[in-house]
């Protein structure tokens, strides 16, 4: 069992931590969204991209979604267990940190922002490899989340091109 697990089970007691878990993980309860959950969790993570990214520069965005990634994939397996399901429609953290790769260095226009988003979503759906692998073999936290990581790079790499060839 390795020392986050432990430290998930310690502090899965205490109602506070359950209440913070979920929120992060449902994206501030987006998740519960009846139809297209993913989808509503992608748009928290474009509003936060709107906001935020403007007045970062590309190294801290990047820091920035990282952290938030960890901190997903380690939520995602306790919030995993609490929901019984291996990848249950409410976590949408991984929609929210996808988005955010996808928008790493790219100027936070109306029209980049519409275009990275559905090109994410619809990465997300198609799964390329290897997210399709991720998606498929890891039951946990990691699974949960990187395939909408590499989807998220995907799409970040096919707007960097667009951007570098003004298309």
């Amino acid at each position: 069992m390795s020392m986050l697990h432990r430290l998930t089970k310690r502090l899965e007691p205490f109602k506070p931590f359950r209440i913070v878990r979920l929120a992060y993980v449902t994206g501030l309860y987006s998740g519960y969204v009846p139809i297209a959950p993913g989808t509503a969790g992608s748009a928290v993570g474009l509003v936060i991209a709107w906001y935020l990214f403007p007045h970062l520069n590309g190294f801290s965005q990047t820091l920035f979604t990282l952290v938030l990634t960890l901190l997903g994939i380690w939520l995602s397996d306790s919030a995993r267990r609490h929901f019984k399901k291996e990848d249950p429609g409410q976590i949408v953290i991984d929609e929210i940190v996808g988005i955010l790769f996808t928008m790493i260095g790219i100027p936070i226009t109306t029209g980049f922002a519409a275009f990275g988003f559905i090109l994410f979503r619809i990465l997300d759906i198609v799964k390329p490899p290897p997210a399709s692998y991720f998606d498929s073999r890891l039951k946990n936290g990691w699974g949960i989340v990187l395939d909408d990581v590499v989807s998220g790079i995907y799409a970040n790499i096919i707007l960097h091109l667009i951007v570098a060839t003004q298309i």
